[in-house]
């Protein structure tokens, strides 16, 4: 069941919402959310909405993440706030690789920030979260930035260690000016980029074939299964195995 709305609650925690809240509305690839210290939403724009499968901003409105998504993304949701709330710092540009209602896997970037009492900055009410959908970037645009070299790079040498400055030589240019690149077009920096690939081959190796984890963690360029396992995990809230099992069960439940 919903719970109502508490208006004094979300006034205190996002003051100035109804002009944030319309500006948040424009942007139809990014998730805006803010919760109270209880972990309820207090304020979304639609774009969150679609993404928890309601119908409206009613349905979500004093909620909480349990309420609308699996047990793993919820809990992982409610970490990163815990971990907000604890050390009064924000959580910049986490990368997430999320399965959607659809079923199609996407890329997103988070960024959490804490929401201080505006008679007292030093106590914090809320955690205001921004989540931007990161679509693959058009040929054109990778080519206009020079940058179909590097990616043609990166692919070709997952089994082995890449690193910026190497990237930065094969686009010619320095490692500030990759960075502003990267960035420019993919939305990621050169590390979080080549991480990105690998992660999105092994997860194609996980769904559609049955390679043992032990191989796809080298193919993909890991250090190590362990190592696999815990980048992998990070990222996705579930082990390699669990992906696995949880991505075949999700694609057979829509064929």
């Amino acid at each position: 069941m919903t719970a109502e709305p508490n208006n004094e609650k979300r006034t205190a925690v996002f003051p100035c919402q109804a002009e944030l809240i319309a500006l948040f509305e424009t942007l139809v690839n990014v998730m805006f959310s803010v919760k109270d210290l209880d972990g309820r939403y207090v304020e979304v724009n639609s774009a969150f909405v679609r993404r928890t499968g309601t119908r409206s901003k009613r349905e979500v409105i004093g909620t909480k993440a349990s309420d609308h998504f699996v047990e793993a993304l919820a809990n992982r949701y409610e970490e990163q706030d815990r971990e907000v709330f604890e050390t009064g710092e924000p959580l910049v540009d986490q990368l997430e690789l999320i399965r959607g209602l659809n079923g199609d896997l996407g890329w997103y970037l988070t960024t959490k920030l804490p929401v201080a009492n505006q008679a007292d900055r030093s106590t914090l009410v809320g955690v205001v979260s921004v989540s931007r959908d990161l679509h693959a970037p058009s040929t054109e645009n990778i080519s206009l930035e020079r940058l179909q070299h590097v990616v043609a790079h990166v692919r070709a040498n997952l089994q082995s260690t890449i690193r910026a400055s190497t990237m930065a030589e094969v686009a010619a240019c320095s490692e500030s000016q990759l960075e502003r690149r990267m960035r420019k077009v993919f939305g990621l920096s050169a590390t979080q980029y080549v991480l990105r690939v690998r992660v999105d081959a092994a997860a194609k190796l996980l769904i559609e074939t049955d390679t043992p984890l032990a191989e796809i963690a080298t193919t993909c360029g890991f250090y190590d299964q362990p190592n696999f396992t815990r980048r992998f995990a990070r990222l996705t809230n579930a082990t390699p195995a669990q992906f696995r099992s949880e991505n075949r069960r999700a694609t057979d439940e829509t064929t």
